[in-house]
């Protein structure tokens, strides 16, 4: 099995690359720098920035993957939150459904998007608590990094949808990231049963990435949660 990884030099990314490496599956990620990522068996560094691939080029780097993992974002800097590219996650899964769609492949790729809990869906639809939706609306005039991420998700659910023939998807959102050096027990809903502002509950980078990596393994986990997304926490 050949998985793509976009943003695998990040925090969670790397955690993302080597859960899935721990299970036998061909990784191949896109980094800016070679030096990024410790070389491994299995692993495949492609060194380009993502923004800059063409859908062409994209189809390339795609060529014989059966799923695709983002875990895109913005670097934390001033240049990074308000510099162009502004829309880098939603230009990215753009790019790359173009890219599956000219493959023309004879088996539907899966979409991973990490995502978050302050983005609500809106095919079910979710009403977050007041208090999280006004800091929410602050932040998608604020901060372009939200308004990325809701726009990333909300091309899979408006432009893709259920039942695309070429791509099948799903977004994750974990709650507070933080660090853990082993997978813990964790628990997945439909949808935040906290408020994500003001009371957010604890998700390992380290379990999102057991979580991804069970999504591609399992089909039966897959079917459960594709074209959804679904919240993850650490249990207390």
């Amino acid at each position: 099995m050949k998985v793509l990884v976009i943003g695998a030099s990040g925090a969670t990314g790397r955690l993302v690359v080597d859960q899935l490496l721990s299970r036998g599956i061909e990784v191949h990620a896109i980094i800016r720098s070679l030096d990024s990522l410790a070389e491994k068996p299995n692993l495949y560094k492609i060194q380009a920035s993502v923004h800059d691939l063409s859908s062409k080029e994209m189809a390339i780097h795609l060529k014989d993957c059966e799923a695709v993992i983002s875990c895109l974002g913005h670097n934390l800097t001033f240049k990074g939150i308000f510099a162009q590219p502004r829309l880098l996650v939603k230009d990215t899964i753009e790019c790359i459904c173009s890219a599956i769609k000219a493959n023309k492949a004879t088996h539907s790729v899966k979409i991973i998007l990490m995502n978050t809990t302050g983005n609500c869906n809106r095919d079910i639809p979710e009403i977050a608590p007041l208090s999280q939706r006004i800091v929410i609306a602050l932040l998608r005039v604020l901060l372009p990094p939200h308004l990325d991420n809701e726009k990333a998700a909300d091309f899979l659910r408006t432009q893709i949808g259920q039942n695309d023939n070429a791509i099948e998807w799903l977004a994750v959102r974990p709650d507070a990231l933080c660090n853990e050096n082993d997978v813990s027990a964790y628990n997945v809903h439909v949808s935040p049963n906290r408020n994500a502002i003001f009371n957010s509950g604890a998700t390992s980078r380290i379990n999102v990435g057991n979580f991804m990596t069970e999504l591609i393994l399992n089909q039966s986990t897959w079917l459960k949660w594709k074209g959804q997304m679904p919240v993850i926490y650490n249990n207390p």
